[in-house]
């Protein structure tokens, strides 16, 4: 049976590929802010947790970061420069600077943050926009191979996000002293208040505590009265009894001396227990030191290291305390120094010198405009 064979015949017009479409990052974010809404899709956030130290007890132990869309964060960088631009000079010259990640920052609350961004005369569209940024985000947890069911959350910004250290600060801007004898310092979450007492009225100094309180009430955050300290400077020869401060139905320890931002202040004012602690954690650093140059590290890798790990040690606010050590501190804080020339083998800067780069180069934050520095 013979079969005829047709060949096919082609179309009439060649059949064209189907349209692309092509839409570009920049259509995205243009159209995101006209609508005052961040996608879902960018919102979605796998949270790392991070041990805090090395022996972990509980959940407290764990900094809860979050890794985001890198398409998103893009995006932040840009309203993070425009924010910065029409909020830095309204910012509380007090607030000095905020981490990259803080467990604060999961108390932001949306509406209160867009109202007090609104009051910094930030546009009303960038308001709605970062409000839609911090809520219905949805997250998951994810620990090794493991990972939780997915949660929607309103509340807080992703500690990881690029946003989320300005938005904190400018969340906790008008949190600030209105009495010129208080005085309240903030570095991202830790707040100090130094009150100056006169004729022993301590009224306006309790006042302000006490307002401090209310504030954070009000604003979703908690002091934590566990780590709350009170340390009293006086000099007189006859110092009278202060009746104990109380925050929250809980009484405030008094202390002769606290770590405020790495330094530890003593409430005689010398920098005994500071250089204590600088010589020790320099002198853990020796070991390194020594084992690095037993494994035949070249000497300037050796150098390299020490600027680092050593010197910045050293230096840790050296403009404040270097002036009043004794000269007996001073010796025993050089010889950590010799030691570690005697390891590298090169000279190495001295303490003067150390203390002259560190407080010309102090000199020109100050000059810098619009620059915090403490």
């Amino acid at each position: 049976m013979n079969k005829n064979l047709h060949p096919l015949t082609p179309p009439a017009t060649p059949l064209s590929p189907p349209p692309a479409l092509w839409i570009s990052e920049d259509d995205i974010f243009n159209r995101s802010l006209e609508l005052c809404e961040v996608p879902a899709c960018f919102k979605r956030s796998t949270i790392i947790p991070i041990p805090k130290k090395p022996k972990i007890t509980g959940l407290n132990d764990y900094r809860p970061v979050a890794l985001t869309s890198v398409v998103m964060k893009s995006f932040e960088r840009l309203v993070l420069a425009y924010l910065k631009n029409i909020t830095g000079p309204l910012l509380d010259p007090l607030q000095f600077a905020y981490r990259a990640n803080s467990s604060a920052f999961n108390t932001i609350i949306p509406t209160l943050l867009q109202t007090k961004l609104t009051q910094l005369s930030v546009p009303s569209s960038i308001c709605q926009w970062i409000t839609s940024f911090l809520t219905d985000r949805h997250q998951l947890v994810k620990l090794g191979k493991f990972k939780s069911n997915s949660r929607t959350t309103s509340t807080g910004a992703p500690q990881g996000c690029v946003l989320s250290p300005l938005l904190f600060s400018l969340y906790t801007n008008d949190c600030t002293s209105t009495d010129p004898s208080v005085k309240l310092l903030k570095f991202a979450d830790d707040t100090t208040v130094i009150g100056l007492i006169q004729d022993g009225d301590e009224s306006a100094y309790r006042q302000e505590i006490e307002q401090l309180a209310a504030w954070c009430s009000r604003n979703n955050l908690e002091l934590n009265t566990l780590k709350t300290v009170e340390m009293i400077v006086d000099f007189r020869r006859n110092t009278p009894a202060f009746p104990p401060l109380t925050i929250m139905n809980s009484t405030v320890p008094t202390v002769a001396s606290f770590r405020f931002l790495g330094t530890t202040i003593s409430q005689d004012l010398k920098w005994d227990t500071h250089i204590d602690a600088t010589i020790k954690k320099a002198q853990q650093r020796l070991y390194f030191l020594r084992q690095l140059r037993r494994f035949n590290l070249p000497q300037e890798l050796l150098i390299h290291f020490y600027s680092a790990v050593f010197e910045s040690v050293l230096c840790t606010s050296i403009t404040v305390w270097f002036g009043s050590a004794t000269k007996s501190d001073m010796r025993r804080l050089q010889r950590t120094v010799r030691t570690a020339e005697r390891i590298i083998c090169a000279p190495l800067l001295t303490l003067q010198e150390l203390y002259t780069s560190r407080h010309g180069y102090q000199q020109w934050l100050f000059e810098v405009p619009g620059h915090h520095a403490l």
